[in-house]
């Protein structure tokens, strides 16, 4: 479903992705771990279309989308989860919601506001609270519902875990693996316990540079990886 060659991404005079490379297959869930300021974010940005590899290329669904700008990628079926959620904090959920809803794509069937509901209960007690009210935790899984509004085929979820309580994690991770049914996910995250637990194949990310790809048993029992790049 996605394919990264080898890209490269300056931001102004910092070489800050130094030829990364990974594919994310239909219906898996695959992790991009790092510690902060390994280039997870710019990773993820680049995908989106908000930085433009110098050399490189990105194919979603065998068509390439290097240049692409952010809204072209969201109406090819692209959603995106920022690392700050970036919600309207003055409209209610279900405003937020209504004001993020794409026409569904071909093949997939539509997210509508009973399917969220449905899915993800907590969002249906929540809908008439202001969404600048509500507590971290339930931001974040309000943003990734707000995303499935855009009737994406890919979600892309930058560091969904970070500043969140140990048992609010647990309950994201439920959640984005009962999505795995429906969509595929590329998540990056520096919370490796988290990642690994929800994950199919993992890629680890060091200076803007890939140190490791492969299965998640391998990266669990690759050792030397996880002292190294992951502090885990």
């Amino acid at each position: 479903m996605l394919k990264v060659n080898d890209i490269h991404v300056y931001i102004q005079d910092s070489y800050i992705i130094q030829g990364v490379s990974l594919e994310v297959k239909k219906n898996e869930i695959v992790c991009l771990l790092g510690r902060n300021g390994a280039g997870k974010t710019t990773t993820i940005k680049s995908i989106m279309g908000y930085y433009h590899p110098k050399r490189g290329e990105i194919f979603f669904e065998g068509k390439n989308i290097t240049k692409n700008r952010v809204f072209e990628n969201v109406r090819l079926g692209i959603g995106y989860v920022p690392e700050d959620r970036r919600l309207f904090p003055d409209l209610t959920v279900k405003e937020n919601f209504e004001v993020a809803f794409l026409p569904p794509k071909e093949g997939i069937e539509p997210w509508t506001i009973e399917r969220i509901f449905n899915e993800i209960p907590i969002v249906e007690k929540l809908k008439d609270k202001k969404a600048g009210e509500l507590s971290g935790g339930e931001q974040q899984i309000v943003a990734i519902a707000r995303a499935l509004c855009c009737n994406p085929k890919l979600l892309l979820l930058d560091e969904p875990c970070e500043g969140l309580a140990p048992v609010i994690v647990e309950h994201l991770g439920e959640i984005i693996l009962k999505l795995k049914k429906h969509i595929t996910i590329l998540l990056a995250e520096q919370n490796a316990h988290f990642a690994m637990k929800i994950s199919d194949r993992g890629y680890v990310i060091d200076k803007g540079k890939i140190k490791f790809s492969g299965s998640i048993n391998e990266l669990k029992e690759n050792k030397e990886i996880q002292e190294r790049y992951l502090a885990v």
